[in-house]
């Protein structure tokens, strides 16, 4: 895997100007908005680190204003207690104090009981605090400067299990590579898409019929030893991994054009500019497009908008809801110019967030058809970046997502209209049957 580029949901961090300061959280003071890049440096992680993210979430985060902060702390000190046993340092006094819902004297109750902390345990606990919030939008990133030197990774650059930084928890076996970067460590150790994972470090990839998601930290580490099966021959073999220095891949929207004059576009993801570079490949397109979404995780909603605007005008693509209140609409981007296009979206399991996004407003507005699986189900609400002292960013949603119908898409996905998945068989030979179902549609 790649450990060095931005994931989806940190786009609001990552694309923070070059050379603006950041605002950086004072110490003892509140969460800040930052307003430059993460500081290249860090300081450890305090208690006081612990303290503003606890504060950043009751007063940012969507449901803050209703969480039980008895609940947030005690995940909290369950993830430094757990972090403390696996390191072999348990504190004998360490117990949860009595809690009574009270924000501030249940805090200086929990910050007594700490003193001044683990600093090797305190980022356990405030991972383990936003991990209780259970929202796939919200997480605490420690964003490190790309190296000198380039990204490095063992090129395995796509699963297909792969949501984000976790595993799909209804994927179904065989897991199998999906994308492998050219010239890579993986690459030169002979393996291709559609190279089944049977094990890795001698771990299964499923337990039962589901999928084993302590991979995730294993795929993480420098060094990995794979248990492969090529579906083409049958053949197993293990192949030991070392990460090296890859080629960065720029994100960028690639076309072609199909027979009967169809256009076919990939779009990676929902980045600063995309809905322009897609607008621009169907340009002068007589008949009809397949835009293929699948293994895009999202980014801006903007993007969303402004692309949706070329195939319709004055149609609601979604709603951000407030805790209270009324919700916002978002709304096609009608100053784009109309293509007039039949259109069949391409979508599976690692089409996430803005994806979804896009996909539900092309499903509910009868834009076109979508072809593949049922997507993540991973678009709780937009991400909005909170910069912790210790220069790790917190991410929390302000708001919810519903679709144009005013429909949950969090953790239920949108289905697509034409079953047609990707096996592992089908990208050793290279066939792709959710463009074959596409073109027969078209």
């Amino acid at each position: 895997m790649i450990r060095t580029f931005c994931s989806a949901v940190l786009l609001a961090a990552c694309a923070l100007a070059p050379g603006s300061s950041p605002a950086t959280a004072a110490d003892g003071g509140p969460c800040a908005t930052p307003s430059g890049p993460p500081p290249a440096s860090s300081s450890p992680t305090t208690v006081n680190t612990l303290r503003q993210a606890y504060e950043c979430v009751l007063d940012n985060y969507y449901s803050g204003p209703v969480l039980d902060p008895k609940v947030l702390l005690r995940d909290a000190l369950a993830a430094y207690t757990q972090d403390l046993v696996r390191r072999g340092a348990d504190a004998p006094g360490l117990r949860l104090p009595a809690l009574t819902g009270d924000r501030d004297a249940d805090w200086a109750a929990v910050a007594e009981v700490l003193g001044t902390g683990d600093t090797r345990a305190l980022p356990a606990a405030i991972t383990g605090m936003v991990a209780g919030l259970h929202d796939n939008h919200a997480r605490v990133e420690r964003i490190t400067p790309p190296s000198e030197d380039g990204p490095v990774g063992t090129g395995i650059a796509g699963l297909s299990a792969a949501q984000g930084g976790r595993l799909d928890p209804a994927a179904r076996p065989p897991l199998f590579v999906t994308r492998v970067l050219p010239g890579s460590p993986a690459e030169r150790a002979g393996i291709r898409p559609g190279d089944i994972v049977e094990k890795v470090n001698g771990i299964p990839a499923f337990i039962g019929e589901k999928v084993n998601q302590s991979l995730v930290d294993t795929f993480a580490s420098g060094t990995v030893r794979l248990t492969l099966k090529r579906p083409t021959t049958g053949r197993v073999r293990t192949v030991k991994l070392t990460e090296g220095p890859v080629e960065e891949q720029k994100r960028a929207v690639t076309s072609k054009t199909l027979p009967g004059g169809v256009i076919y576009v990939k779009v990676p993801g929902f980045f600063q500019g995309v809905a322009d570079q897609v607008i621009a490949a169907l340009k002068n397109t007589p008949k009809a497009a397949v835009l293929d979404l699948r293994g895009n995780g999202g980014g801006s909603p903007r993007e969303v908008t402004r692309l949706l605007g070329a195939f319709a005008h004055g149609k609601v693509t979604s709603y951000f809801c407030p805790l209270k209140g009324d919700c916002t609409a978002n709304r096609t981007d009608d100053s784009v110019p109309l293509l007039g296009l039949r259109l069949v979206v391409l979508t599976d399991r690692a089409c996430a967030s803005a994806c979804e996004d896009f996909s539900g407003a092309v499903k509910d507005n009868g834009l076109g058809i979508l072809v593949g699986t049922r997507t993540a189900g991973v678009v709780s609400g937009p991400s909005e970046a909170y910069l912790l002292d210790d220069g790790s960013v917190l991410l929390l949603p302000k708001v919810r997502h519903l679709g144009p119908a005013r429909e949950i898409i969090d953790t239920v996905g949108v289905p697509a209209d034409h079953y047609a998945p990707m096996t592992a068989l089908d990208l050793a030979k290279g066939r792709d049957p959710g463009l074959a179902k596409a073109l027969s549609l078209l």
